[in-house]
């Protein structure tokens, strides 16, 4: 059964493609089956963006499918950029612009007030079955500079104090098992591993 990755990111179809391997289901992805759909992201929750996404690509290849929503909330910022994080120095930044926009906001708070929460949400839909969630968190520093050259997004200036490192300095395993997206991620394994799945030798199931 396929498993479609809702999502044009590469760097979270890469991570995903990792994090949910040996689930039983065959990977795809938008640009693998041939579709593009533009989905206005309105909502004021990641879970609300997140649901918008999985449900629009299920709807509209009939495939089950996989959407999350993550961001990133700064403590001295109020909890911005929260759900605008991807848009927060203009929907076509850059990540390198992303970042520099962010250090720039933060360049006059002190290093103990720069905490910082990044947040996932999971959304799995499937035409005619609830929407399931899965969710993940994970706390540290807003850097004063720009280092590493893993990952993607606000990596470079994401310090995990107690790694001593940047989300953008660990290895793909040391990410996956930390990370906000990696951690939803391995509930949303359980979700999908508990699904009932079509039984291929039903005639009723036949394609």
């Amino acid at each position: 059964m396929k498993l479609l990755i809702a999502t044009t990111n590469i760097g979270k179809i890469h991570e995903f493609e990792t994090l949910l391997e040996n689930t039983g289901y065959a990977i795809t992805t938008p640009s693998k089956e041939g579709i593009k759909i533009n989905v206005v992201e309105n909502e004021e929750t990641f879970k609300g963006n997140a649901r918008l996404k999985a449900e629009a690509f299920s709807n509209a290849t009939g495939l089950l499918s996989l959407a999350d929503d993550s961001g990133l909330e700064v403590d001295a910022l109020n909890g911005e950029p929260g759900v605008r994080t991807a848009r927060y120095a203009g929907d076509d930044a850059t990540d390198v612009e992303r970042q520099i926009y962010l250090l720039e906001k933060m360049k006059t708070v002190p290093i103990p007030q720069r905490g910082a929460t990044f947040h996932c949400v999971i959304a799995i839909a499937e035409a005619g079955r609830p929407t399931t969630y899965a969710t993940g968190n994970v706390r540290g520093i807003i850097s004063t500079d720009i280092k590493g050259s893993k990952g993607f997004g606000y990596d470079p200036i994401f310090f995990i104090p107690e790694l001593n490192k940047r989300l953008s300095e660990l290895s793909t395993h040391e990410k996956n098992a930390i990370s906000h997206r990696g951690i939803a991620a391995q509930s949303a394994r359980l979700l999908l591993q508990g699904r009932e799945r079509p039984d291929p030798n039903n005639p009723e199931n036949a394609t």
